[in-house]
């Protein structure tokens, strides 16, 4: 029992994680629409509108890692997830555009800031034997969450035509996350600050409070794998439709991702449990390759959709193995430090791939930005390879 992987906190850190991503998810596809509609938003402003989540919640994430290390987790995990719930009631109060971005964008924080939190007390409350198997496990609610949301959102939109009831669901949704966190137990903070106290005390400001300095590598690595990312799915649908004359296969695509992301987390968790992180780490990373590559290479439906299931397969055994050898670079206080360093990692990767994905775009073109993108992962899979795998080992520290 002491071992027990799917114990009733972690089940209830599962439990919130999908619903935190459920009611994200759950907007996410319709806001352009809504923005569109009731507001006469046009395209640059609609950009602008929602781009403002990513950087608060980018800019939260460190200070989320610095203040679940320094404070009570328990406390900081609710105060995230009240924010979060809260302002999706303002969704609802905002009848201006201004009144709207304001909200969007203040969203960003406590849900960047919660994404650091509950990832961290999720690691808490595994057995530290089961520890890597559970992280991989935990992606998976993000992962149902990502499959089943929009496919929800569109069909009740589409039955309903009514954006409000969408923005009270997942109010009640984010509400029912709170409730399962609230749930948790943890141990008691004295207690748990002895057993967890650093070997070497650490100033109170310093910048491996926000940024995890001796996980430099694999961040820098995380970077390049987020940039792929980040062009292919922000210029998926117009590449599709102006390329290869897919319209409409945007759903089925990210459906496919989602898909390979689950199977990936299940066949991947004996690996983990064993320990074979760098391996794990670098099937993924080839797989991922193989399917950027088939992505470009072969434009046709059959290339564009196996390349979703690689690519889902492919991140599916690389985002663990990274989260989990990022975790054991850190002291056990460095946790929150550790999981917002491979969060911002990923999301740097994924701003430099919407912004330079676009220029690529304008001045190369659609096929020559995917190119560099394919050269972006074999650049990425290289340098894991040849050193990031290799400083884990040198760097990681007992448990």
């Amino acid at each position: 029992m002491k071992d027990r992987l799917w114990n009733r906190n972690y089940c209830y850190v599962m439990t919130a994680n999908f619903a935190l991503f459920f009611a994200f998810y759950l907007l996410t596809p319709l806001l352009p629409l809504y923005l569109s509609e009731n507001f006469a938003a046009g395209k640059d402003t609609i950009g602008l509108v929602l781009s403002g989540y990513t950087i608060t919640a980018l800019v939260a994430r460190p200070f989320c890692g610095f203040l679940v290390d320094s404070f009570p987790r328990k406390r900081v995990l609710m105060v995230c997830f009240a924010l979060f719930f809260v302002f999706f009631a303002g969704y609802l109060g905002a009848t201006t555009l201004l009144l709207f971005t304001l909200v969007r964008t203040l969203h960003g924080a406590p849900f960047g800031a919660l994404t650091v939190a509950n990832s961290t007390v999720a690691i808490d409350v595994l057995p530290s034997s089961r520890r890597n198997e559970g992280i991989g496990y935990y992606g998976l609610s993000n992962n149902l969450a990502m499959a089943v949301a929009p496919t929800v959102a569109i069909y009740l939109y589409r039955l309903t035509s009514d954006f409000e009831l969408l923005f009270w669901l997942a109010l009640i949704i984010a509400g029912l996350g709170m409730w399962a966190d609230s749930k948790v137990e943890l141990r008691p903070e004295p207690e748990r600050r002895q057993a967890l106290a650093s070997p070497t005390p650490r100033p109170l400001l310093s910048l491996d409070r926000f940024f995890l300095t001796r996980g430099w590598l694999l961040a820098v690595n995380m970077v390049f794998f987020g940039f792929c990312f980040g062009v292919l799915s922000n210029y998926l649908a117009i590449y599709g439709k102006e390329v290869m004359g897919i319209t409409g296969g945007t759903g089925t695509y990210f459906m496919l991702v989602a898909v390979g992301l689950m199977l990936s987390r299940l066949q991947g968790a004996a690996a983990l449990r064993r320990g074979r992180l760098t391996q794990n780490a670098a099937e993924g990373v080839l797989i991922s390759s193989v399917a950027y590559m088939l992505f470009v290479a072969v434009p046709n439906e059959w290339g564009f959709y196996l390349s979703a299931f690689l690519l889902g397969l492919g991140n599916g055994h690389m985002w663990p193995a990274f989260q989990n050898m990022m975790i054991q670079l850190a002291h056990h206080n460095e946790r929150g430090t550790a999981n917002s360093t491979i969060l911002i990692s990923w999301d740097i990767g994924i701003g430099l791939g919407v912004l330079i994905g676009g220029f690529l775009s304008e001045h190369m073109g659609y096929i020559a930005a995917f190119w560099c993108v394919a050269a972006a992962q074999l650049a990425g899979t290289a340098i894991y390879l040849a050193s990031t795998r290799q400083f884990y080992h040198r760097h990681k520290l007992e448990e």
